[in-house]
């Protein structure tokens, strides 16, 4: 990926620690002069914008380019007010520039830390330096909110990190560079760890052993009652709060799992029974709790989770699984775990493996999502065929087009789902509006529910019409809902799309990826016609029939409704 680095000091060294830093994407950074900030932001003809970088990161210190700041930290008195004033002066620099790139990063402002301030004043109203460096972050965050690929960073926290090396005043007479190199350190991997959620690359299933590891004790041995959790004790308290911690996850959209060497029964009598359990059965998507190799039950969850091996984090106390996991699946990341039980809340809170951009209604529930697909499979398992199933579900498939109210979800679904999509583009938000509001194009979000519940909007279907044939751009769809006939109802609408523009057929080009051969081989089984390795046709003198146990709702009048 290529980045470009706008500033009003020398940040080369943070250029250095993006290309340097071992964790994905590798990155090549272009470094524009730095102290020309509002030529650089508003001159969208400067080389460097050539082509567009894939992103930008735009860091400036508050007294170089807010002026009423300048004169704060020189003495004089300046109100709240005049502050935003600024701070809003320069977030219109800032929007003009977000047209030209993907993502555009924006860290807070920070003083340095040797700065006195006012002391006892300094949070005093119109002198104090912290309180009016509150009021100008507060400001910039605010006019930032509703910019999607605007992503602020904490800067601050890069400064509590890196401790007292964090500013060195020699560094900045001789080059001028204001912060220590631990700082640059903690921005480049926090600039990683984003874009990796950016595109996708987020973790999504946490794997827990359970003896030692969620409790204290092996369970098999000294029975439930015995284990160490919670209680008048160092150890049980922090694993109370590992366990909170893990819940916290959950809420965030990232779903957990068991791999744990033990007697299944036992195991599950400790999680339903003992009273301070955080986690219970619910809260888990799956398990496998046995004796078998722990690198094979991995394999075998996230193939029943349909998600891959590099959405997986295995936590466990043991040194010895943790490293037969690594050298079986190198996919899976399986971070070194402290022997220190009380360090274990710790340990999880500075993994950067989950940042994503935003959390979405789905985000909050998927682990619930995937207990009532526990369900189902147990349903599945005592019917005798698939169709019968299907039957028992009452599935119900909602289509709508893309709208401002789906816009958000359908943009983190679009850019997120590897297996189930046929083109494999990714699109920022305003890049999907673009896009739909051209001329015979559509773009519809599929919503999907049955009778254990809600999965909520888990398909898109783009397409292109034109010269009598009507084009599958985008056929994008959750794992989760994989299997349901979801994908031959968003087929119906495709073709009946087509037909209401009198298209004669309908196409679908597949473009091959490591990941989405599941999308390839649906079509094969869709009886669309196999024209070459990657496209697909059906005639659309034909309707594509829907299965009889969906039921299809239709949110608009008609497809495409004018947001």
């Amino acid at each position: 990926m290529k980045g470009l680095l706008i500033s009003d000091f020398n940040i080369e060294n943070l250029s250095a620690y993006l290309k340097v830093e071992s964790n994905a994407p590798q990155l090549e950074c272009q470094v524009a002069p730095y102290g020309q900030i509002t030529q650089n932001l508003l001159d969208g003809t400067l080389p460097f914008w050539q082509p567009s970088p894939d992103f930008v990161v735009v860091w400036t210190r508050p007294e170089s380019v807010l002026e009423s700041f300048a004169r704060v930290l020189s003495g004089f008195a300046v109100d709240g007010e005049t502050i935003r004033s600024d701070v809003d002066v320069y977030c219109k620099r800032l929007l003009l520039a977000k047209h030209r790139v993907r993502t555009l990063f924006v860290p807070t402002w920070v003083v340095p830390t040797f700065h006195h301030g006012q002391g006892m004043l300094d949070l005093a109203s119109g002198i104090g330096v912290a309180r009016l460096l509150m009021h100008a972050n507060m400001r910039l965050l605010e006019n930032l909110d509703e910019h999607s690929n605007i992503i602020p960073l904490n800067a601050a926290k890069w400064v509590e990190l890196a401790g007292k090396t964090a500013f060195n005043q020699r560094l900045w007479y001789l080059g001028k560079v204001p912060f220590g190199n631990e700082v640059f350190k903690a921005a480049a991997r926090d600039f990683k760890a984003a874009l990796r959620g950016i595109h996708g690359q987020a973790r999504k299933l946490v794997i827990l052993d359970l003896d030692e590891t969620l409790w204290g004790g092996i369970v098999g041995e000294i029975g439930w009652q015995e284990i160490v959790l919670g209680g008048h004790d160092a150890t049980g308290e922090a694993l109370v709060d590992f366990q909170t911690e893990l819940k916290a996850l959950t809420r965030r959209g990232i779903v957990l799992a068991i791999a744990s060497r033990n007697d299944e029964s036992v195991a599950l009598e400790a999680i339903r029974e003992h009273p301070e359990m955080v986690l219970r059965e619910q809260d888990f998507a799956s398990w496998r709790i046995n004796w078998k190799d722990k690198a094979e039950n991995i394999n075998e969850l996230v193939e029943e989770l349909n998600l891959g091996l590099e959405a997986a984090v295995f936590i466990d106390d043991n040194p010895v699984e943790r490293s037969r996991v690594r050298e079986a699946l190198p996919s899976v990341l399986v971070p070194d775990w402290p022997e220190d039980k009380r360090l274990y809340p710790q340990a999880l809170r500075s993994l950067d493996c989950f940042d994503k951009p935003s959390i979405s209604a789905e985000d909050r529930r998927r682990q619930e999502m995937y207990t009532r697909e526990r369900q189902r499979a147990q349903l599945k398992n005592r019917v005798g065929s698939v169709e019968e199933w299907l039957q028992t579900l009452d599935l119900t498939v909602t289509v709508e087009p893309l709208n401002s109210a789906n816009l958000r979800r359908l943009t983190q679904l679009f850019n997120k789902t590897n297996q189930m999509n046929l083109s494999t583009r990714r699109m920022t938000e305003q890049e999907l509006l673009d896009w739909a509001e051209r001329e015979n194009r559509r773009m519809w979000g599929f919503l999907v529910s049955d009778r254990f519940g809600d999965s909520g909007l888990t398909g898109i279907l783009g397409m292109a019409a034109g010269d009598g044939c009507a084009t599958i751009v985008d056929f994008i769809l959750s794992c989760r809902v994989m299997g349901r006939r979801v994908e031959e109802s968003m087929l119906h609408i495709a073709v009946d799309w087509a037909r209401s523009l009198m298209m004669g057929s309908v196409q679908a080009i597949y473009a091959p990826t490591s990941k989405n051969k599941p999308c390839y081989d649906f079509f094969q089984r869709s009886n669309f016609r196999h024209e070459s390795d990657n496209t697909f046709v059906w005639d659309a003198a034909q309707e594509y029939p829907l299965h009889r146990a969906v039921r299809l709702l239709k949110k608009a009048e008609r497809y495409g409704q004018a947001l």
